[in-house]
């Protein structure tokens, strides 16, 4: 699992920054009533993505959470007064507070179904009848754009996919949230090249293959076999579930 008080500094730059936030938040708005008055980020990273929904919808009141105290500390920065530190099985929110929540990349770092569950469970509480959900789903499926490099990939020992949307379904109808739409966006800049790949595995990236085990340096060496080792292979494209509250 990444450190993301280290992955902080760099996060954005590394992640197809504003191009990829403007998708993503365009993205979560076209799931998102113009009713709504209220929004919770959770897990709002470096409030990149949060800032763009506050300047595209008038009217909208964002709040941004994130438990990462470097994370919180640039969401802050770009959102003054709008960014709590906590963690999102935790939510430190009245219920009903909000007409929606939103996740963006979260869920498929939660560590288990039980983490999911709560977090799912957590934005729940917090939104009132009527109001919506918005999540991305599928996170590592997504990555898959059938590369050379997905290719030497697919041979990796299997992880547990806890975004599937399936599964997100499954826990949001326990908390009577009910499906309600759904949004592709492009992952903007972060179409892999092999060279980046091996750096990604090289930090902890790949949860199967922990860095510096003779695993991971033998898909590094698969990697490194690669041609054009700088060429960037497609962008991911990224799914969206929204589920309203009954």
């Amino acid at each position: 699992m990444l450190d993301y008080d280290k992955e902080a500094e760099g996060y954005d730059a590394l992640r197809g920054g504003e191009p990829r936030a403007a998708a993503a938040a365009e993205a979560v708005l076209s799931l998102v009533p113009l009713r709504a008055r209220s929004l919770l980020d959770v897990a709002c990273g470096t409030g990149i993505v949060t800032r763009r929904i506050v300047a595209a919808r008038d009217g909208l009141r964002v709040t941004g959470v994130d438990l990462a105290p470097a994370m919180a500390r640039r969401a802050a920065a770009r959102l003054p007064g709008a960014v709590v530190r906590a963690d999102s099985r935790r939510l430190p929110f009245r219920d009903g507070e909000f007409d929606a929540v939103t996740s963006v990349w979260l869920l498929h770092l939660a560590g288990g179904s039980e983490n999911v569950r709560a977090i799912v469970a957590e934005c729940a509480r917090v939104l009132r009848p009527g109001g919506v959900y918005v999540t991305t789903v599928d996170k590592g499926a997504a990555h898959n754009v059938g590369s050379d490099i997905d290719a030497v990939l697919a041979a990796r020992p299997p992880s547990t996919a806890h975004d599937a949307a399936d599964r997100v379904e499954a826990h949001a109808r326990a908390h009577g949230l009910l499906p309600a739409g759904q949004a592709r966006f492009t992952g903007h800049g972060q179409g892999r090249s092999p060279r980046r790949t091996v750096a990604d595995l090289r930090r902890g990236w790949f949860v199967t293959l922990p860095p510096g085990e003779p695993l991971a340096e033998d898909f590094a060496a698969r990697l490194m076999a690669l041609p054009n080792q700088d060429r960037p292979r497609p962008d991911p494209v990224f799914a969206l579930r929204a589920f309203v509250k009954s």
